[in-house]
């Protein structure tokens, strides 16, 4: 009877264990698909196994090993790419759980003087895994409510878990309480020292996909740099041709004055309009570059049926790059092209640009009407555009803009009415 509900107590244990690895796996690696199908079969899968070697008395050590590959296989099975990761976070997980179940039973054990809690075929010796059990789901609890965590914070919270864990192995190692031998401690010595080098590799490799993301960043930032610069040359060339050849055109309007054909003369003056009409004499900022791009954007919304409407108040001579703002500003603005030009009827695509300097802050915001569905994941907004390229690196490359000037964007949306908001600090320079 006895043996058959300890057999029990391990299946809720596992299951309650299996899962919360599956939702920290989820929740680490921000997997795009739900995890409820993963959840189900992770669930059965750990039941399998359990049952099977508790039957077959497979020792604690390769059911840890089944178990990390169950979860994986469970967490992986939707996105491949990611299987190996999840193996690595799995694996890494029953070594962590194995690890601490020992030093609470022990610990157990050594405040009350008996060994039994150590036995894992008697039922007091499940009261360190179910300490730990109740651990992890708090632990759970706190990451479901704080979805915001950043990367530092968790980084901090899991070594200060291994550290702990290592220091109360040292001083278990010099208790004289328990009978424990030898090798098993230092079993759990070395298997302490490979979770601390796990963390400390996990975070190097985090700082290293996070420096490949940021050059992915800065050259996607340059390419559309590239593309505006490249955009304002030619508009400047077509303004240098034509008043290159002034001379010539005044010679043609006044033949057509001279001799009273003024429809003609009109005709011809809508001709030499036509390469320049996405130029325009309006001063925004005084930046050369950043008024282009304003007009340019508010031309082009013209040709798409949008009404862009801008409300301009520019601090002169700041330490803001032109480049930099002309990152921010040219993505928040072609994102709020490409969402109102979906928008139906045409009547209701409109775009509000407001720049706004509050003391040492200069506040750059977006808004704009919107047809499609937002999606949303772990507080990030995913791109809607099929083809793969720089598609999604927008609002990152402007967030990364922003954060040199230790600003920040960020988005919201209510009543089919997107908004983004830029901030920055910034202090004068001196014009020489």
């Amino acid at each position: 009877m006895i043996k058959w509900m300890i057999l029990f107590l391990d299946i809720l244990a596992y299951v309650l264990r299996s899962v919360i690895c599956l939702f920290l796996i989820c929740r680490s690696l921000k997997l795009e698909k739900p995890c409820l199908r993963a959840g189900v079969l992770c669930v059965v899968g750990t039941i399998v196994v359990v049952i099977c070697t508790g039957l077959m008395n497979i020792t604690p050590f390769y059911q840890g090993i089944l178990m990390a590959f169950v979860i994986a296989f469970c967490t992986g099975q939707s996105q491949k790419e990611k299987l190996r990761m999840c193996l690595c976070i799995s694996i890494f997980y029953e070594i962590a759980v194995s690890f601490w179940e020992f030093l609470l039973s022990a610990g157990l054990g050594v405040a009350w003087g008996s060994g039994v809690f150590l036995d894992k075929t008697a039922l007091s010796g499940q009261a360190g895994g179910w300490l730990l059990n109740l651990f992890l789901a708090v632990l759970a609890l706190f990451v479901f409510k704080h979805p915001d965590l950043t990367y530092k914070e968790v980084f901090r919270l899991v070594s200060s878990v291994v550290m702990a864990g290592f220091i109360a192995v040292i001083t278990l190692n010099s208790q004289t309480v328990l009978d424990i031998p030898e090798d098993t401690m230092f079993m759990w010595m070395i298997l302490s020292v490979i979770l601390m080098m796990a963390v400390l590799v996990l975070n190097i490799s985090r700082q290293y996909e996070a420096e490949k993301e940021l050059a992915r960043l800065k050259s996607e930032q340059a390419e559309l740099l590239e593309r505006d610069y490249t955009t304002l040359n030619q508009a400047y060339s077509v303004n240098a041709k034509l008043f290159h050849d002034f001379h010539n055109h005044i010679g043609v309007l006044r033949q057509f004055l001279k001799n009273e054909k003024y429809q003609e003369a009109a005709a011809y003056l809508d001709e030499l309009q036509e390469p320049l009409r996405e130029m325009t004499d309006t001063v925004w900022t005084g930046d050369e570059t950043i008024d282009y791009l304003i007009n340019s954007k508010m031309a082009a919304a013209a040709d798409r049926q949008i009404s862009l409407q801008a409300e301009v108040e520019f601090p002169r001579h700041t330490n803001i790059r032109s480049a930099d703002l002309s990152a921010i500003l040219g993505n928040l603005l072609d994102n709020a092209l490409e969402a109102a030009e979906k928008v139906n009827p045409p009547e209701q695509r409109t775009i509000s640009l407001t720049i706004r300097r509050i003391h040492q802050m200069l506040v750059i915001k977006v808004e704009n009407h919107f047809a499609e569905t937002i999606q949303a994941e772990h507080g990030q907004l995913k791109t809607t555009k099929t083809q793969k390229g720089l598609h999604g690196w927008g609002l990152k490359s402007a967030q990364a803009a922003a954060a040199k000037y230790d600003g920040t964007v960020s988005t919201d949306y209510e009543d089919g009415l997107f908004r983004a908001v830029a901030t920055l600090s910034y202090h004068g320079v001196t014009k020489e």
